[in-house]
């Protein structure tokens, strides 16, 4: 955006359905500590929280926080349109559906209104059972409906903002987001640390897949993938963090396939971003995608990404550069992708080549961006 207005002590408040360790989540609190003490007072709402991770990183930085997860989950809804009444923003900026249904009429109908923005991260959504299947496809045709009140609607990526998730927006904007550069190469400089702390052999070839488990992340193809690659490299060595319900699922699938000696499901990794950063490679086999957090973080740590070409991804990753695409739903060509990345020649190439895009994934530039973008819209609320 051009033509930056003066600063001003802007009250802003960030609406997130939940605050626990995923992608939007992770985005948020990583533009938030990056913005905070600049003179805007960000408050971040939820609806629940099941860890307290990031709501102590945000605390830290100096941005309120308050949880509505406290009580009958019902009751949170209500209590938000309650709760932003109460923090009268000067800017509201909703990060999920379900809330920006419920938010955008009452917005509309206040005396003193804020400017209305919604930040899209999904080009699609699913459900790992019938009832999350129903409610997902309610909330969405509903958020559709009423995105139209928006002041402005942010994509995440050039892929989110062509999908039917922006479908009724009077006005798209596109802003790639992105990490916090300098921690993750902290991270990268003591990878040898978080080796031994996941008891890495020495000389293994570390792959590892930061990923929950749903079915848009297709773990059972990694597993196939994963038994392709360790028959050729026993020395390969892949660690899945991440938790869902899905979980069990894919244990039995490594059992299955003979490669629980190779593949490894940690669970819930707080703080997984340091596991990326001590990664040889960084995997992801997703069917969909909008624009996965750990690739930004692999490629902030110089850490190459060897993925399924879905969603926004391929706005980062290039193959033979910095990484490789592989042709979504089949286990041969992510394993193909995966025995190219280690070979020695090329993976030396992937490395510096993802060590040179880190500049593209700088939180710092999406923090200033999303500043000027509330400036600019609330001077221009007050001219009007």
């Amino acid at each position: 955006m051009s033509g930056r207005p003066a600063r001003g002590a802007l009250r802003v408040c960030e609406v997130v359905k939940t605050l626990d360790v995923g992608g939007v989540e992770t985005l948020l609190v990583e533009r938030l500590r990056r913005a905070a003490g600049g003179g805007t007072a960000y408050t971040v709402v939820c609806l629940r929280a099941s860890t307290a991770e990031l709501i102590d990183r945000l605390r830290d930085a100096g941005v309120t926080v308050v949880n509505l997860g406290n009580g009958p989950r019902p009751l949170a809804t209500a209590r938000l349109v309650t709760t932003v009444r109460r923090l009268a923003p000067d800017v509201l900026n909703v990060h999920s559906p379900m809330p920006a249904v419920v938010l955008r009429p009452f917005v509309r109908l206040s005396r003193r209104r804020p400017m209305l923005v919604s930040t899209v991260h999904y080009s699609r959504r699913t459900g790992t059972v019938f009832a999350e299947r129903v409610t997902s496809a309610v909330s969405t045709a509903l958020d559709r409906l009423t995105r139209w009140l928006d002041d402005g609607t942010v994509a995440v990526s050039s892929q989110v903002a062509r999908s039917p998730s922006t479908r009724g927006a009077r006005r798209v904007l596109t802003r790639l987001h992105g990490v916090d550069v300098e921690e993750l190469r902290h991270w990268a400089a003591r990878r040898e640390d978080t080796r031994r702390e996941f008891a890495v052999p020495p000389g293994a070839f570390l792959i590892a897949c930061v990923a929950n488990f749903r079915p848009e992340k297709d773990h059972a193809l990694l597993v196939r993938a994963a038994a392709e690659v360790l028959r050729a490299r026993p020395d390969a060595l892949f660690l899945l963090a991440g938790e869902g319900p899905l979980r069990d699922q894919v244990a039995r699938a490594v059992e299955r396939h003979g490669v629980a000696g190779g593949v490894r499901i940690l669970g819930r990794v707080p703080g997984a971003r340091r596991l990326a950063a001590a990664a040889d490679l960084v995997v992801l086999s997703s069917a969909h995608e909008a624009l996965p957090v750990v690739v930004m973080e692999a490629l902030a740590a110089g850490v190459p990404v060897v993925s399924t070409e879905v969603g926004g991804i391929a706005e980062l990753v290039h193959t033979g550069r910095n990484g490789i695409l592989t042709r979504p739903g089949s286990a041969r060509d992510l394993a193909r992708g995966l025995l190219r990345a280690m070979d020695p020649v090329v993976h030396r190439r992937l490395r510096d080549g993802a060590s040179a895009s880190a500049h593209s994934v700088d939180m710092a530039g999406t923090a200033e961006w999303f500043e000027d973008l509330y400036q600019s819209l609330t001077l221009t609320a007050r001219r009007g």
